[in-house]
């Protein structure tokens, strides 16, 4: 395969996974996490490699701690948040298209016109730096092409912890590489390439900046947490999609016996 997916922009992908649940986990206390990587996983855990993953995600943590980190804190501390916001919406309003794109894929015109309708809004009044389509009943709704995948009842195939790129599955893997080659910045900054890779770079240190202040609730088992919350979360981005708005999520694995350690965090 041909498809080039870059790791300085993909490796937010570790912390996407819990920037997305940051509004669900906000009021739950770090105790409620309580994760059990010896107990019994649900069907829909797979994670035949967790010996070959868990070398990986030690590796991530280890860039994370070391490099990432350190500059998502000065980026936070020395950046006014106005500033960061309008940034990280307009990297959003350039991915617009695309989420268009996997819209119609999936069989949703009219939920396709409203992204659209959210591009046009934003792009004429705010140039993309802010988002006035939501105070005017457009809310964002963000895509892939592995939940494209998904929707359509291709297997997530095993869990994968990807070296930079944070967590995965095999079918998720395939969508980076078309999501990858869907972003508007990669042909507008085709003959820039230390500009491109910059603003990959900034992408990923401003993810990172986003989860600084839910850190305290990845207690235990982390990579175990990690993996559970990227499962469930796409499993409830599908489920959703299909009209199964009655899914839920759950954040703990369950004991030998089935049971769980506490009462399960709603969304």
């Amino acid at each position: 395969m041909q498809a080039d997916v870059e790791p300085s922009t993909q490796s937010s992908t570790h912390f996407q996974s819990l920037r997305n649940l940051k509004s669900e986990l906000k009021n739950v206390k770090a105790s409620d996490f309580k994760v059990n990587a010896k107990a019994s996983q649900p069907d829909e855990v797979k994670d035949p490699l967790q010996p070959l993953n868990r070398q990986f995600y030690a590796f991530n943590d280890y860039l994370d701690r070391n490099v990432i980190r350190p500059v998502a804190v000065q980026y936070v501390a020395k950046t006014p948040e106005d500033v960061r916001g309008s940034y990280r919406q307009f990297r959003k309003n350039l991915g617009e298209p695309w989420n268009a794109v996997n819209q119609l894929i999936q069989g949703r015109p009219t939920r396709a016109a409203k992204t659209l309708g959210r591009f046009t809004i934003n792009t004429l009044t705010t140039l993309g730096l802010a988002d006035p389509a939501r105070r005017l009943g457009l809310p964002p709704e963000e895509e892939s092409f592995g939940v494209t995948l998904g929707y359509y009842g291709v297997p997530s195939g095993p869990f994968l912890m990807l070296p930079f790129f944070g967590p995965s599955t095999l079918r998720d893997t395939v969508g980076l590489a078309a999501d990858s080659q869907a972003r508007p910045q990669k042909y507008i900054m085709d003959d820039q390439d230390g500009l491109y890779w910059s603003t990959n770079v900034l992408q990923a240190i401003d993810t990172r900046a986003q989860v600084l202040d839910i850190e305290q609730i990845l207690q235990g088992d982390k990579y175990a947490l990690i993996r559970d919350l990227y499962l469930q979360r796409k499993n409830f981005q599908i489920a959703e999609k299909k009209g199964n708005s009655s899914e839920q999520i759950n954040f703990v694995d369950t004991d030998d016996d089935g049971s769980d350690d506490n009462d399960t965090p709603q969304p």
